[in-house]
């Protein structure tokens, strides 16, 4: 018996409340909570071929203009609009407006894992491959510089880790009466790994150090660059 036909069968011994709720849940696509609040965001990994032939990695430098995160190393990347289509199609769009690329050259490769931002929302991020960035025209409202560094390079590195601490500020209206303990409450702790990649005179950390070492991994699980 097919799950749509145990559904029906089970529904007609259940309290019709229950029913409908059940009718609610059965055609949802779970998602994250919070999503809402935040935002999904999508960025892009690309793969590009370098003047001599080896298989480089695009960065950015974000303008130095720009309201947050100015000057730090990104992958191309934003939030998602009403009009995407897919989160791949957020990453591809957004690729194309911050390189000053035609779309038709920006072609997926595959999904990374997603990557819960504190804050933030959650971010996709993609692989692509750019076919050709011989007459890329970045847009300068968001871009300050485009670089490549080889796979080989950022192969043969391991990144730097440093911590931060994490924990509970309430404020000071809280309602301590009303949870168990009071003030004396025991607030979870913890600590933030960042990591750190120092390559040709430059620093990528944060999210997008996060994304390229999980990267880097999958190519290392698979054996791809021995």
């Amino acid at each position: 018996m097919e799950l749509s036909q145990v559904h029906k069968a089970d529904d007609a011994h259940v309290d019709p409340t229950v029913a409908r709720i059940r009718s609610l849940f059965r055609d949802r696509e779970p998602g994250i909570m919070g999503d809402d609040r935040y935002g999904l965001f999508s960025v892009l990994l690309p793969l590009v071929h370098m003047e001599d032939g080896r298989l480089g990695i695009l960065f950015e430098k974000r303008a130095s203009t720009m309201r947050r995160q100015a000057n730090e190393v990104c992958f191309p990347g934003g939030r998602t609009e009403e009009s995407d289509e897919s989160r791949w199609a957020t990453a591809r769009r957004e690729t194309s407006e911050e390189l000053g690329l035609p779309l038709d050259r920006i072609q997926y490769i595959g999904d990374m894992d997603t990557l819960l931002g504190p804050g933030r929302g959650s971010i996709f991020p993609f692989v692509g491959y750019l076919e050709d960035i011989s007459d890329m025209q970045p847009n300068p409202d968001e871009v300050g510089e485009v670089f490549i560094i080889s796979l080989d390079t950022l192969l043969a590195m391991e990144p730097a880790i440093h911590t931060t601490s994490s924990f509970m500020q309430p404020e000071e209206d809280f309602p301590f009466h009303l949870i168990p303990g009071g003030k004396r409450y025991p607030w979870r702790s913890g600590t933030v790994e960042h990591l750190f990649y120092e390559v040709e005179g430059r620093v990528i950390w944060g999210m997008t150090a996060r994304v390229l070492a999980h990267f880097l991994e999958l190519i290392r699980q698979k054996g791809i660059a021995e």
